[in-house]
């Protein structure tokens, strides 16, 4: 059996079924062994141990979002307790899954609710809890934490260039896998007991697009969630991020990558990017408004510079000064074919002196303070390996 619909579906019906009779009753043990059996199935499919997320009345497995479950009333029920994921880790035992049921029921029936850590209790071979950008961080064993992100990173990384080479072949942005690789993400940043940006340093030049848009999108979750945003507001702030380079995919290689001046035409091509890629955006989905106006405005300035030109009068909406300040951020301390990377305080003095002029002044100072208290996880990807661990280092000096 392999449906990871059904399973869900088990799992609801035997955490009803566990209100109704004791434990040991011959109905309640059968649709716990239709659960275990169901869940069991998935276990070691495509080489991968299933994973399911709950958010906004979505259900997602692993990147896939479970169209005929969303608003499902018990997908509902577990986040509204805080159990906005369920991870399995390794095959379960049935006496494990049990276990693993127990304790989804206690916290289901507020019977037993850790006051302040809202985590699972006990390792039963499935955990569960809150991700995302504004609830407690699921607890992460210290051994395991940077596999489990580097593995995560390189996983993001092959995601986002098969979305910009479905993009650049069919013009459309397949929307699930944008949002799909935000929500690795921000998982990734809430891992730990501390907030932690994984952020990637580039290794090879031909991947700087992708690395940067991966980068721009952890930054911008970040701050968005530092000045107050909500949840589905912060994932849509990752998803502009991720996305707001996406016209450079029209762009040469070559001339990305090109050591030297541009000329006339390489810069002008450079300058149409925003507008290019609003327009893709705007011809792949409705929900991607945000992530178009963005795309569009992520080069203008607060006193009316920047590109694309314009003749008139525009205001930058707050979402696109907020990417602004990640993007510029994360270009400037990646080293590029035509300069060295700059060092983090020189970005920071930079920022400071385009305040009120290229950027917000608010989000400025609200930016640097955060880096200054935030660790980043720095992870280098090259073409065929998947990400590995630089350091984790505080961005002080």
């Amino acid at each position: 059996m392999n449906d990871p619909s059904a399973f869900l579906h088990s799992l609801g019906q035997t955490l009803a079924v566990m209100a109704l009779y004791p434990e040991g009753h011959p109905s309640r043990e059968r649709t716990i062994d239709g659960a275990y059996e169901a869940l069991d199935g998935l276990i070691g499919v495509n080489g991968r141990l299933p994973s399911f997320t709950f958010l906004d009345g979505e259900v997602v497995y692993g990147r896939d979002r479970l169209r005929d479950l969303k608003d499902w009333d018990w997908g509902n029920r577990l986040a509204g307790v805080g159990i906005e994921r369920l991870e399995v880790e390794r095959k379960v035992s049935r006496d494990e899954f049990e276990g693993f049921l127990q304790e989804v029921y206690a916290r289901v029936m507020q019977s037993v609710v850790a006051t302040g850590e809202n985590r699972q209790m006990r390792s039963l071979g499935i955990r569960f809890g809150p991700v995302g950008l504004t609830g407690q961080p699921q607890e992460t064993t210290g051994a395991s934490a940077p596999v489990q992100l580097n593995a995560m990173l390189g996983e993001e990384v092959e995601t986002l260039e098969w979305l910009q080479a479905e993009t650049q072949s069919h013009g459309a942005i397949p929307l699930i896998e944008a949002e799909a690789v935000v929500r690795s993400l921000s998982v990734a940043m809430h891992g730990h007991q501390h907030m932690v940006l994984p952020l990637l340093y580039l290794k090879e030049f031909d991947q700087y697009t992708t690395t940067h848009s991966l980068n721009v999108s952890v930054l911008s979750m970040a701050l968005a969630e530092n000045v107050g945003c909500g949840k589905k507001e912060v994932r849509g702030f990752g998803v502009a991020g991720l996305l707001h380079d996406i016209g450079k995919i029209r762009i040469p290689i070559d001339v990305l990558t090109k050591p030297g001046k541009l000329n006339d035409d390489e810069w002008a091509m450079i300058k149409r990017h925003p507008v290019e890629g609003a327009r893709m955006i705007m011809k792949s989905d409705d929900g991607l408004d945000l992530a178009a106006v963005v795309a569009y405005e992520h080069h203008l300035m607060l006193d009316g510079g920047g590109y694309p030109a314009r003749h008139y009068a525009h205001t930058t909406t707050f979402a696109s000064q907020l990417v602004h300040i990640c993007d510029v951020f994360d270009a400037l301390r990646t080293k590029r074919p035509y300069r060295d990377a700059w060092e983090i305080e020189k970005v920071f003095g930079y920022l400071l002196d385009r305040a009120g002029v290229e950027f917000d002044s608010i989000l400025v100072a609200r930016f640097i303070e955060m880096m200054r208290r935030t660790k980043m996880q720095l992870g280098a990807v090259a073409e065929d390996q998947p990400a590995v661990a630089a350091e984790a280092a505080k961005t002080t000096a």
